[in-house]
């Protein structure tokens, strides 16, 4: 075993969200009287937050007040409808499942809210994933590393049993900053040109191609 502790990103890498994601965009900027965006913008808007996601999708010169109403009709709309569409990638949880007979340690760091984060763990991942981890009131969004820092910690294992698999320049930048080696995937939210401008070493077009490299 190349490595003991394997990390995912969520959105993307291990869960398509974005039809989800999409429509609680466009339900809380239609209800604001804001122009709707389409699917492939609101696909290169993912990566950095729904904070992020939510300051992107709003036409440029939008005032502090009208960005917090709008980023919380996004998030009662998404509340309740996160899982209407959200479904794993094709052959994500035989690769779970694989890992775990393996013996392999897993783990989710996320953007998305930490509480949803642990939804979908419990929801799609049960009893295949260790530990999962998103976005608090108080922690840093990745790139920043102190959520793929606290996993780490948690499992008490060294940076170089960890590697970190995503489908983002975001997560790129995250296992560069936690001082591990990544893992790019192809089926996720950015093309593979997209990956390799962006610093990408390894990039995986299926799940179950991780297998060989760890």
């Amino acid at each position: 075993m190349k490595y003991k502790v394997i990390i995912f990103d969520l959105d993307g890498t291990l869960l398509d969200t974005l039809e989800d994601l999409k429509n609680a965009v466009n339900h809380a900027l239609i209800l604001n009287n804001f122009p709707k965006r389409t699917i492939e913008e609101i696909r290169n808007f993912i990566g950095n937050g729904t904070k992020c996601l939510i300051k992107k999708s709003l036409p440029s010169g939008v005032d502090l007040k009208t960005y917090e109403i709008v980023y919380q009709d996004f998030i009662n709309y998404y509340k309740e409808h996160n899982l209407d569409h959200t479904h794993p990638y094709q052959n994500v949880i035989n690769l779970l499942e694989q890992l775990k007979r393996c013996g392999y340690k897993t783990a989710i760091v996320s953007n998305k809210n930490n509480d949803a984060t642990k939804a979908m763990q419990q929801k799609f991942f049960p009893g295949l994933i260790d530990v999962a981890v998103g976005t608090k009131d108080f922690s840093k969004t990745k790139p920043n590393p102190e959520t793929t820092l606290e996993v780490i910690k948690y499992l008490n294992v060294q940076k170089s049993d960890c590697v970190f698999v995503g489908d983002s320049e975001v997560d790129i930048e995250t296992a560069k900053n936690a001082s591990i080696n990544c893992i790019s995937v192809s089926w996720g939210f950015k093309n593979v040109e997209f990956l390799i401008k962006n610093g990408a070493s390894i990039i995986i077009d299926e799940p179950l191609e991780l297998i060989k490299y760890i």
